[in-house]
């Protein structure tokens, strides 16, 4: 049977919600269908989604979404906190809309504040405001891309975000943010446990990269995906529009490539995808510069989608650090398009290269309609989950059923495509860059396996 506690290559993975203390307030709303504890998602967990389990599938029970028939909070007594940190992404201003909107309508909360430009909001030596967010204010905000709190990157003192939440008198703190702030949530929630406080702190996971752990899909990617497809169709019809054509598209994806690869498996007119999970040979016979050659002397033109991350082992290692302590990457392409120019121009090979980089055009559009019903859905199940005095867990969608995860486990590694799956063999077979059943090296061939023209 599902468990709430599994054992793997000596990892414990436990899917229990810490909580506040027993809810004993009869809920606010009326006319619904109300969660238990008990009553949840029953998972078997594979290498699909964790690619280190090599054996037997391992049962996993979550706890389901949704609201509770008895809340911990009295309602209209209680003010709760919304923070947006890290990178933009589609959608940010979707969950803020849903969480200001189900917090006032169905639980009369007494306040809903937004904490401006990040952790550094909470912080009184960086002078930034702090709003008041009703529902007024935020009624249009969904079709708006960014965020209207602004975001910031970089560790603050979790002391003083916690001092900051006292001052406030802060209930519910709701912080929707990548794998930094996730972590930064734990500490959070470390610091808030000590000093023995009631606050309820919920996470909402974003990153464009996709790439938390234990959530198959994140919010804003599959709008991310969609504008990524409009570029590769620029960047297929800039190859097809001159004698060896070469369009070359950079998408973000600094150690997971699912942009990269989801968005070829769209639009099937990418013949090379090169990802942060996979190294590949730049140069020799099972290189990416010989088969390009031979690729461009059979049809004449090509398309090349590269993640951000991908090829970082051709590169000198910058030796930097960004805000957020996450690796400077080398320029992987403006690397591939001198060499693209020099092997082909030591063989006397007329060419045309056109680089297309969207990165900041994808991440800072509004959502598109499905990722707006997500969000929407994601910021009503984190105030529900808050009220009931849930705290240091994130919401989820898994099996298209909407889940409660611990903290703990969506932040031990980050989430990377697994070259050993299906998924990954699909796009393989859409590019037709490698063969099959071959995992283990990447071996680069010309002509594609799908039938569809490229």
């Amino acid at each position: 049977m599902p468990k709430k506690h599994a054992q793997y290559n000596d990892v414990t993975i436990s899917t229990t919600i810490p909580t506040l203390g027993c809810p004993k307030i009869p809920s606010p709303l009326s006319a619904c269908k109300f969660e238990t504890d008990t009553r949840g998602v029953e998972f078997f967990l594979d290498n699909e989604l964790q690619e280190e389990i090599t054996g037997e599938p391992i049962p996993l029970h979550f706890e389901k979404a949704g609201p509770r028939q008895h809340v911990f909070f009295d309602t209209p007594k209680t003010k709760c906190a919304i923070v947006t940190c890290g990178g933009l992404c589609p959608g940010i201003n979707e969950v803020i809309r849903s969480i200001v909107m189900a917090a006032f309508h169905n639980y009369h909360v007494s306040s809903v504040l937004g904490i401006k430009y990040g952790l550094e909001g909470f912080i009184p030596k960086y002078g930034h405001d702090v709003i008041e967010l009703t529902p007024e204010m935020i009624a249009h905000i969904h079709l708006l891309g960014g965020t209207i709190l602004g975001s910031s990157r970089g560790p603050q003192s979790t002391e003083e975000i916690v001092d900051a939440l006292e001052r406030l008198n802060i209930s519910c703190l709701f912080m929707i943010g990548g794998d930094g702030t996730m972590k930064a949530a734990c500490a959070i929630v470390d610091e808030v446990t000590k000093r023995q406080l009631k606050i309820s702190v919920i996470g909402v996971p974003k990153t464009i990269d996709n790439d938390i752990d234990f959530i198959p899909q994140t919010f804003g990617f599959e709008t991310a995906v969609d504008k990524a497809t409009e570029a590769i169709q620029c960047a297929h019809t800039e190859a097809q529009g001159s004698m060896n054509g070469i369009g070359l598209v950079k998408l973000m994806g600094r150690e997971s490539g699912f942009i990269a690869a989801h968005a070829s498996l769209s639009l099937k007119e990418v013949n090379y995808v090169l990802i942060p999970e996979k190294e590949f040979d730049l140069h020799g016979e099972n290189g990416l510069l010989k088969d390009l050659e031979e690729r461009l002397l059979a049809r004449r033109h090509a398309v090349i989608v590269i993640a951000e991350g991908a090829g970082q082992h051709l590169l000198s290692d910058t030796n930097l650090k960004d805000a957020s302590g996450n690796k400077v990457l080398g320029d992987i392409m403006g690397f591939l398009k001198e060499e693209i120019h020099a092997y082909l121009n030591e063989r006397n090979i007329p060419h045309s290269l056109k680089l297309i980089d969207p990165s900041y055009i994808i991440r800072s559009v509004p959502a598109n309609a499905n990722d707006r019903v997500y969000c929407g859905f994601l910021g009503q199940n984190a105030v529900h989950a808050a009220m009931a005095g849930k705290t240091s867990m994130v919401v989820s969608k898994l099996m298209d059923r909407f889940i409660h995860l611990p903290l703990r486990l969506v932040t031990r590694k980050r989430r990377k495509l697994n070259t050993h799956s299906d998924y990954w063999r699909a796009v393989m077979e859409s590019t037709g860059q490698s063969t099959l059943l071959d995992f283990e090296h990447t071996v680069l061939i010309s002509e594609p396996c799908s039938i569809d023209e490229k």
